[in-house]
């Protein structure tokens, strides 16, 4: 052998320790992100699984072989259900007791009763379906980040064909029995693609992380953290520059009598009342529009491509609609109102600010006229 094997095999036991005690300290700084921790754990298994098989290669035996395999098949099975957080968010526990619960029943058996040979052929062969089943996960995610989703899951199935190559290797040698660790071609080519697959992993899995970390900082920045709309500075920065033209309209609500509803009710029925308002809101846009709280009980919705009967239709519903709807508290349910005021911009254009400041005098000449209305601004097209 050109390379000696339990070097390699070390290496990859302390550098996986590297990348699992870095994914765990990742962890602790944005909690958040809790594939990391379910990641840092399968690494960790990993790394015991490389120290017994050490040892196992120096004193072969059921019981090291047994510690070998159900470390190394639960390890890859905690992996998977990593990708799968990573991918979706949600709980990795049914991925990893799938995962760990086939490969294991079908693997440990024959490792237990002496035959290392079969053993290892179904630990190589299982390894590389749940590292295929993890580079499937990452595939199916890669419209967030498609270059290095699509190179972690190159880097997954770069290494279960390695594994797949030594379950085929020991397969045409054709002996259910061994007496020792596996030792051929395939285990030393398997090796090196684990050591340069691990680093890419790690570094692109990563960067991935801090690229969600960025967006999810931008995203708190820009969005309302008590009804989930945008914020004005996210409406500004989606409207604020560009003008707006004769069939861009601009709607602003205003909550009637709000600061009465604080006082009676308190402010978590306050609270209640605006997440509520914010819903209806949501319920009623288009793909093309933008809803935003300005701030305290005023929002403002931003409808493009658009006419004044349909801004008049949409504004009614969903004031009619928030009218209707009746809101617990602890005393008592109550029901809410709100005045909306709406305003276009013009052929040739027109600054936001001033379409949102037409719409806000339309609003408050509605509030003037009895509350619980729409009104449109005395122009119909902004100048």
């Amino acid at each position: 052998m050109l390379l000696d094997y339990n070097s390699m095999l070390l290496a990859v036991g302390f550098s996986a320790a590297c990348l699992s005690m870095t994914l765990f300290g990742t962890w602790l700084t944005a909690r958040s992100d809790r594939f990391l921790l379910t990641w840092a754990i399968s690494v960790l298994l990993i790394v015991g699984e490389v120290f017994v098989y050490d040892a196992y290669i120096e004193s072969p035996g059921p019981v090291l072989g047994v510690l070998t395999l159900a470390l190394l098949l639960l390890g890859f099975s905690v992996m998977l259900g990593a990708a799968h957080q990573f991918r979706t968010g949600r709980s990795p526990l049914p991925r990893v007791v799938v995962g760990a619960g086939i490969s294991l029943a079908l693997a440990l058996p024959p490792m237990a009763l002496g035959y290392d040979g079969l053993g290892f052929m179904l630990e190589n062969f299982l390894a590389g379906l749940l590292l295929f089943a993890t580079a499937h996960e990452y595939w199916r995610g890669r419209e967030e980040a498609p270059a290095p989703l699509q190179g972690v899951a190159l880097l997954y199935s770069l290494t279960a064909a390695s594994f797949v190559l030594c379950a085929a290797v020991l397969t045409w040698d054709g002996r259910l029995v061994l007496g020792h660790a596996p030792s051929n071609w395939a285990e030393d080519l398997s090796l090196i693609i684990v050591i340069a697959s691990m680093t890419g992993i790690g570094g692109l899995s990563l960067a991935l992380n801090q690229g969600r970390l960025a967006q999810h900082h931008r995203r708190n920045a820009l969005t309302d953290p008590l009804t989930g709309l945008l914020n004005r500075r996210a409406l500004f920065d989606l409207h604020g520059e560009a003008p707006v033209g004769a069939f861009m309209a601009v709607v602003v609500f205003d909550l009637d009598g709000f600061k009465a509803i604080n006082d009676e009710f308190g402010h978590a029925a306050g609270d209640a009342v605006l997440k509520v308002f914010a819903e209806e809101l949501a319920a009623n846009l288009q793909p093309t529009d933008a809803a935003a709280r300005l701030g305290g009980e005023e929002f403002a919705l931003v409808l493009k491509r658009t006419l004044p009967e349909k801004v008049e239709f949409a504004a009614e519903r969903i004031r009619a609609s928030f009218a209707a709807r009746r809101i617990e508290t602890e005393t008592r349910p109550l029901s809410c109102t709100v005045s909306a005021g709406y305003a276009f911009g013009s052929q040739d254009g027109t600054s936001f600010d001033k379409v949102l400041s037409a719409a806000d005098k339309a609003l408050y000449a509605a509030k003037r006229s009895g509350r619980n209305r729409v009104l449109a601004a005395t122009l119909r097209r902004a100048s």
